[in-house]
């Protein structure tokens, strides 16, 4: 059932506190956390404690929860001081998609190319 916890959800387990990750903020509805594989100085995902397996249903089944995350991924790139960056929901493993719990990445503190991988 959409929102609710997945047992088989890494991410789920990180809102959990069954699996250890270096969370950097934390709302009501939100979780950001560092990227285990940062692709830049900074790499943070902010992921709704809510499960939605991916950006598209999010937005469809709970946008006023959408709308936090995209609020916490500046709150992020504030505190860690970016005046630029970049906000990336991958959307299906055809996209890069690994986790099917949707997040954004927000990365930043180099000068990145586009088009992106």
């Amino acid at each position: 059932m959409a929102g609710e916890p997945q047992e088989d959800c890494l991410f789920c387990k990180i809102v959990a506190g069954q699996v250890p990750a270096t969370i950097v903020r934390e709302t009501e509805t939100t979780v950001a956390f560092r990227d285990i594989n940062p692709q830049a100085p900074t790499h943070v995902l902010v992921i709704p404690k809510a499960h939605h397996k991916d950006a598209a249903t999010l937005a469809a089944e709970a946008p006023e929860l959408a709308a936090d995350v995209l609020r916490e991924t500046r709150a992020v790139a504030d505190e860690d001081q970016l005046d630029s960056y970049r906000v990336v929901f991958n959307t299906g493993a055809g996209a890069g998609q690994t986790v099917f719990h949707a997040h954004a990445h927000v990365v930043g503190g180099r000068g990145l190319a586009w088009p992106p991988g």
